[in-house]
């Protein structure tokens, strides 16, 4: 009996030694950047054999914000501007802060796109008026940044003809189709959803720029300039003016040290093929992971972040 005791002891002890920490992450939609990357992640991740990431595809910002804080999810993918907000209790979210939501790194850069057809002859944001324009789906990233930009212009979303509330990744074809003139994207670039809808129908991509906007980025410190470079998708053929955020991966401060810790430190350690994994990623440094930060560092991250000599 004796020797059944050990062995139970031993086969128990053996199970917890060898037992794997579950972990998953909040991406977006499988034909935006947020979904790859987060694939990616998952990989370099799954080299540490005590860990076992997944990859979900989610309705973007917002819901993997929410569902973080729900603990639904381990990990989520969202906006600089959103997690501002959130965790502040500002604008979409005011009255709603929660300060338990804690930054684990800045993942690439994000530019707004207006994406529309050439044939609505939509040229800017005035010219939406009347048309039919897909803001975002509720809750949405893209439908927060939309939304502040159409204020920024003083434009009216009730212009629309048509609202459209439709996920980034059925814009493509509902722009062929014709059920829309134009769609918002807020995502790194090149992504496969703009390239897909280049490659169905002749597109544009708006400017978005003016004193209207540089006014906006005063107010909205987490908001920068960026350029979307001619060439990156087929007939946009001038560089494109645009603002964006950061795409921060997020935790909560109850989220564990050693799951927060397996991310930062599979990322660092492996810093060259993750820039690799995805065009997005290529002018990322490993000073950027801390730059657009909206949150507190998890105390985890920031010590992993320490001994790799990146934060002082």
């Amino acid at each position: 009996m004796k020797k059944v005791s050990i062995l139970l002891s031993a086969i128990a002890l053996s199970s917890m030694v060898n037992a794997k920490e579950f972990i998953s992450i909040g991406t977006g939609g499988m034909t935006g950047t947020y979904y790859p990357i987060g694939g990616a992640i998952c990989r370099l991740i799954n080299k540490d054999p005590k860990i076992k990431c997944s990859v979900q595809s989610t309705g973007g910002s917002v819901y993997n914000l929410n569902n973080v804080l729900k603990k639904e999810l381990t990990f989520g993918f969202v906006q600089s501007d959103v997690v501002y907000d959130k965790y502040n209790g500002t604008g979409k979210f005011k009255d709603m802060g929660d300060n338990k939501l804690r930054s684990v790194m800045a993942i690439y850069p994000e530019l707004l796109a207006f994406v529309v057809s050439k044939e609505s002859g939509i040229k800017n944001i005035v010219d939406l008026a009347d048309k039919k324009y897909n803001v975002g789906n509720p809750g949405s990233g893209n439908e927060v940044t939309t939304l502040a930009v159409f204020d920024a212009n003083k434009f009216d979303v009730s212009k629309l003809a048509y609202r459209g509330v439709l996920t980034a990744q059925e814009c493509p074809h509902a722009l062929k189709d014709k059920k829309i003139d134009g769609y918002s994207f807020m995502v790194g670039h090149p992504t496969a959803n703009i390239t897909d809808a280049a490659n169905s129908l002749p597109i544009d991509i708006l400017d978005i720029s003016g004193d209207d906007i540089d006014d906006m980025i005063k107010q909205y410190p987490y908001f920068a300039k960026g350029v979307i470079p001619k060439g990156t998708y087929d007939g946009v053929d001038r560089d494109v003016n645009s603002v964006g955020v950061k795409a921060v991966l997020v935790a909560t401060e109850s989220t564990s040290n050693n799951a927060v810790a397996s991310v930062v430190k599979s990322i660092i350690e492996n810093f060259d093929e993750y820039k690799s994994l995805h065009p997005a990623l290529k002018s990322v440094t490993k000073e950027s992971l801390l730059e657009g930060l909206s949150a507190p560092l998890h105390p985890a991250a920031e010590a992993e972040f320490k001994k790799a000599g990146i934060l002082k």
